[in-house]
């Protein structure tokens, strides 16, 4: 993993290097393009968000023909300046990545009418220059809900959100309605560290989640649900095996034992080699897609204003492929997974309309024929 994630970045310096200036052979792009794109705090390489945002811009600056300059946030005291950089650079298009970029990008924005902005989970106006993505998170919690009420032995599950606000909120009512549509007599204990960059937080709530009674725990909580995947980890592991990347098939949860019964579930990027075996699933959130269209659309002439809303349909929000977990989750029940995937095309064909407030969730009436 790390080997991989090394390559990952000595690609990436290189590609910066070299300036991207290339064409997707369509004979269409030719100009190189100027893109600066500020992260929020945690790094390129935090496991979730921002490296999922990386991934989409990699991808764009091998297709594309672009330069590219990517900021990496050291606090919430530098967003708005680092933006402003990158505007009075006067890049082609600033994409700011993270709903606490929102004010300053608006404050940068209406100061610099002809630079174009993107903004990823934003909470922005409708603005000329601004183009918001956003994401229905409650539709990928709303499956990690469900998958994680069919595998645990107690019917007792946990959610630790990050900061306390509308966005995290969305992943919560997603996460519980999900539960309630599997079993409506199952617990859900929640708590909030108040970040998301501090590991050691979100292993102190984890660990209280568990000690409630929670053999599994789904994170929306960025850089703290290193800590949640940790504490999973350290509640007892079941052993791989050194041949093959799954749980050994003929495992089976007792529920009268509570060793090796502990799931973590993680955000999104893919999050399951953190703890192999311990990570039931990821809800998988399309950042990089995002990052990804924002400047395709620009390159093609095409850019936006307003917000475009990306969910299971736009192939923006799943689950990961389970490649430690999922033949265990077979041996539990057969049946567990294909019922997530009917799950998922209800939600698509608007069977299912997932609440995305607690609030609405308290009105939500589960499917009866799942």
């Amino acid at each position: 993993m790390k080997v991989l994630r090394l390559f990952f970045v000595v690609i990436f310096a290189a590609v910066l290097a070299a300036g991207c200036n290339h064409s997707t052979g369509d004979g269409t792009l030719s100009n190189s393009m100027r893109v600066g794109m500020v992260v929020d705090v945690g790094g390129l390489n935090d496991y979730s968000f921002n490296e999922s945002a990386n991934k989409g811009l990699v991808k764009a600056m091998q297709d594309f023909s672009c330069d590219v300059r990517v900021i990496e946030s050291k606090s919430e005291a530098d967003y708005e300046a680092n933006i402003r950089k990158l505007a009075d650079a006067r890049y082609d298009l600033v994409i700011a990545v993270g709903v606490l970029l929102s004010e300053p990008l608006i404050k940068v924005a209406k100061d610099k009418p002809n630079v174009k902005f993107v903004i990823i989970d934003g909470n922005v106006p409708d603005m000329p220059n601004v183009s918001v993505y956003r994401f229905r998170e409650e539709e990928g919690a709303f499956l990690v809900g469900a998958l994680s009420t069919m595998v645990s032995s107690r019917k007792k599950l946990g959610f630790v959100g990050g900061m306390d606000i509308p966005l995290i909120e969305k992943f919560e009512a997603g996460f519980k309605a999900g539960v309630k549509t599997i079993s409506p007599e199952a617990e859900v204990f929640s708590g909030y560290t108040g970040s998301f960059n501090n590991p050691e937080s979100g292993r102190k709530m984890a660990d209280k989640l568990f000690d409630k009674g929670a053999d599994i725990v789904f994170h929306a909580s960025g850089g703290c649900g290193n800590g949640v995947i940790d504490a999973a980890q350290e509640r007892g592991a079941i052993q791989l095996p050194t041949t093959s990347g799954f749980l050994p098939p003929n495992v089976k949860i007792n529920s009268t034992d509570r060793k090796g019964t502990y799931f973590a579930v993680g955000v999104d990027s893919d999050q399951d080699s953190l703890a192999p075996g311990r990570v039931l699933t990821s809800m998988i959130k399309g950042v990089d897609v995002a990052v990804y269209e924002s400047i395709k659309s620009m390159k093609e002439n095409r850019f936006k204003a307003g917000t475009t809303s990306l969910g299971i349909k736009e192939g923006a929000i799943s689950l990961s492929p389970m490649r430690y977990t999922k033949e265990y989750i077979r041996t539990l029940n057969s049946d567990i997974l294909p019922s997530i995937d009917r799950l998922s095309k209800m939600i698509t064909d608007g069977q299912i309309q997932v609440p995305d407030t607690l609030d609405k969730l308290k009105d939500f009436k589960p499917p009866t024929d799942i």
